[in-house]
C-alpha cells in the first residue's frame, strides 16, 4: 500500500503502481504522450529541454550532507525552505490527478542496493524508469520498503527562482536528511537516471565502496573490463560486444565482492545509429524499449541521422534486449580499465597503456569533449576536464573517488589504457573521427591480452607509451604526429593542450594527490 499522505499528496485519482509493459504501453497511446514507430517501439519528445540541466541542480546544505558534500558549480547549495517551498509545489501539481507509481531497485548487490519509488504523471516516465532501474519480482514487490523518493513533477516550473537566487524556472532538488528529490520544469528523462546516480555516488564511498560512471562487460574466462568515459565517448557501444557478456553500460559500483551494475537497462544515443557497425544496440529498438527525441519520417519510421530536435537523440531498453548479457549484472574484480575521451585536438594517441600512477593522474583529468546535445547550449564537440569521467555526477570530492580507485587498482593488479574515440589528423574540424573499427581493434587488443605483446614506445610530451604496431590498426594511426599533414600545427597544438592539462590539474594542488601525481602529467 502506498502511504500518500507521507507523500504529501491529496485527492488523487486513479493510482496506476508498477503497471507491466503492457499496461504502460496501453497509458502511453490512450494518453497521446508519443508517437508509435514503424516497428512497435514507442517514441516521446521531451520538450525543450533534450538533455540535462547541470546548472538547475540543488543539494539541501544541512548536516551531516554538509560535511560530505563537493559544494560549488556543480553541486549548489539550497535553503531547507526553499526546498521545501518547490517540494510543496511538486506535491500540489502531482495531488488531485492520475498518478504513476513505480518501485525499482538501484545496484544488483544485495549488500548496496537502494529502493527507490518515482511518483510521476507521465506514462513513459514510468516505462523509462522501468527500463533503467532494476525491476523487482512481484514476492520483492511485496515487501518493497523504499529508501528514497523521486517526485518527478516536470509540468510544474518555479516562477520565483530569481527571487529564490535560483538558475531558472527548471529546479532538480535533493534532501539527503530526508532522501526525498523532486524533479520540476523539465521532461529529460536522464535527469531521473543521473540523479540516483548522484545519490550513488554519496551514498556508496561512505561504506568504501567506489560508485563509477562507465560500462562493463565480461569474457568467457570471467575477466571484467571497464570502460569510463562521459556520454558520447563510446561506453554503451564498445562494452557491446557479442563476444562478451554486457554487465551494464553506464553506472556501477565495485565493492569486497567485486563489479555490480546500479541499472537493469541501457541508455543508449542513437544518432547516425548504424545496424553494421552497432548491430546489438539497433535490435534492441523494439516493444518495450522507448525512444527520446529521434525524427519519424512519414511511414513512422526511424531517421537515425535527422538530428534537427537534438544531436542528444536516445533510445532507452532493458539489458534483456541485448542477448548477450550477464543476466547476475555482476562480475568479477577487473582484469582491464579502459579511459576513453574523445579528444576534440585530435592530439591523444587511439590507445596508450598506462602505470599505475599515470591512471590516477588521468582519471582525475577526465579529459574528453563534452559531445553535442547532452547538455543544454552544447551543439560542437567542446573539450573539457571532468575529473573521474563523470564529474557533473559526483557529489563528494573528487579525490575521495580517485583514492577508492587506486587502492582497488593496486589490491588487484588491474591494467589500466587511455583510448581516445575523438578525432585525428586533426583538431575537430579539420581532422577525422576514429573509426569504430579501428577503435574496436584497440579494445579487443587489450582484452585478449595480445597489446602485451607489443613493442611499445614513449609518446613526447605526454609521456605514455604507445604500441608500434597492432593487428586491425593501421600503423600511422598510433603515433597522432603521422597523421597530421602540417607537423608544426601538430606540435602548436599538442602543447596547447598539454598546457591545458598542467593547468586543470593545478585545482588539486592543495591536496595530496596533487603533489603526487602533477608529476605524471604532460611535460612542457
Amino acid at each position: 500500500m502506498i502511504d500518500f499522505e507521507k507523500l504529501g499528496l491529496k485527492d488523487v485519482k486513479n493510482v496506476y503502481h508498477n503497471l507491466s509493459y503492457d499496461e504502460l504501453f496501453e497509458h502511453e497511446l490512450k494518453n497521446k504522450e508519443g508517437e508509435l514507430s514503424a516497428n512497435g517501439t514507442f517514441s516521446v519528445d521531451t520538450g525543450i529541454f533534450t538533455g540535462r540541466s547541470p546548472k538547475d541542480k540543488y543539494f539541501v546544505k544541512s548536516d551531516p550532507s554538509a560535511k560530505y558534500i563537493a559544494w560549488g558549480k556543480l553541486n549548489r547549495p539550497i535553503t531547507k525552505e526553499t526546498f521545501d517551498k518547490l517540494l510543496k509545489l511538486a506535491q500540489e501539481q502531482l495531488s488531485s490527478s492520475d498518478i504513476y507509481v513505480q518501485d525499482v531497485y538501484c545496484g544488483s548487490s544485495l549488500n548496496s542496493r537502494k529502493s527507490i519509488r518515482f511518483v510521476t504523471q507521465v506514462a513513459w516516465q514510468a516505462h523509462f524508469v522501468k527500463n533503467m532501474f532494476i525491476r523487482p519480482s512481484d514476492d520483492e514487490l511485496k515487501n518493497f520498503k523504499e529508501d528514497f523518493v523521486v517526485y518527478n513533477a516536470c509540468k510544474c516550473v518555479n516562477k520565483d527562482y530569481e527571487k529564490d537566487g535560483l538558475n531558472s524556472e527548471v529546479f532538480i532538488i535533493f534532501n539527503v536528511e530526508e532522501n526525498i528529490a523532486v524533479i520540476g520544469g523539465t521532461w529529460y528523462g536522464g535527469e531521473m537516471k543521473k540523479g540516483i546516480f548522484s545519490m550513488m555516488n554519496y551514498w556508496l564511498p561512505l561504506e568504501n565502496k567506489l560508485p563509477m560512471h562507465c560500462s562493463a562487460n565480461i569474457g568467457k574466462d570471467g575477466d571484467t573490463a571497464l570502460f569510463f568515459g562521459l556520454s558520447g565517448t563510446g561506453k554503451t557501444t564498445l562494452s557491446t560486444d557479442p563476444d562478451r557478456k554486457l554487465i551494464g553500460d553506464d553506472e556501477h559500483g565495485w565493492d569486497d565482492e567485486g563489479v555490480f551494475n546500479f541499472e537493469g537497462g541501457c541508455y543508449a544515443k542513437c544518432i547516425n545509429l548504424d545496424p553494421k557497425s552497432e548491430p546489438e544496440i539497433y535490435a534492441a529498438i523494439k516493444r518495450n524499449a522507448l525512444l527520446e527525441n529521434v525524427v519519424l519520417r512519414a511511414d513512422k519510421s526511424v531517421d537515425f541521422s535527422d538530428s534537427s530536435k537534438t544531436e542528444n537523440t536516445r533510445v532507452s531498453y532493458p539489458i534483456e534486449h541485448i542477448k548477450n548479457h550477464e543476466k547476475s549484472l555482476r562480475g568479477n574484480h577487473p582484469k582491464n580499465i579502459i579511459f576513453l575521451t574523445a579528444d576534440a585536438f585530435g592530439v591523444l594517441p587511439p590507445v596508450s597503456k598506462l602505470s599505475e600512477e599515470q591512471a590516477m593522474y588521468y582519471f582525475l583529468s577526465g579529459y574528453t569533449a563534452r559531445v553535442a546535445g547532452t547538455e543544454r547550449g552544447v551543439t560542437e564537440p567542446q573539450a573539457t576536464f571532468s575529473a573521474c569521467f563523470g564529474e557533473p555526477f559526483m557529489t563528494l570530492h573528487p579525490t575521495v573517488y580517485a583514492r577508492l580507485l587506486g587502492e582497488k587498482i593496486k589490491k588487484h593488479g588491474v591494467n589500466v589504457y587511455l583510448v581516445n574515440t575523438g578525432w585525428s589528423g586533426g583538431r575537430y574540424g579539420v581532422g577525422k573521427r576514429m573509426s569504430i573499427k579501428a577503435t574496436r581493434a584497440c579494445v579487443n587488443a587489450i582484452l585478449d591480452g595480445s597489446i602485451n605483446e607489443c613493442e611499445f614506445e614513449n609518446y613526447d610530451v605526454f609521456n605514455i607509451a604507445i604500441p608500434k604496431e597492432l593487428k586491425g590498426v593501421e600503423t600511422k594511426l598510433l603515433n597522432p604526429i603521422n597523421t597530421w599533414e602540417d607537423k608544426e600545427d601538430f606540435i602548436k597544438t599538442r602543447a596547447e593542450l598539454a598546457q591545458r592539462f598542467i593547468k586543470n590539474f593545478s585545482r588539486y594542488e592543495d591536496v595530496k594527490e596533487g603533489e603526487l601525481y602533477k608529476e605524471l602529467g604532460p611535460k612542457l
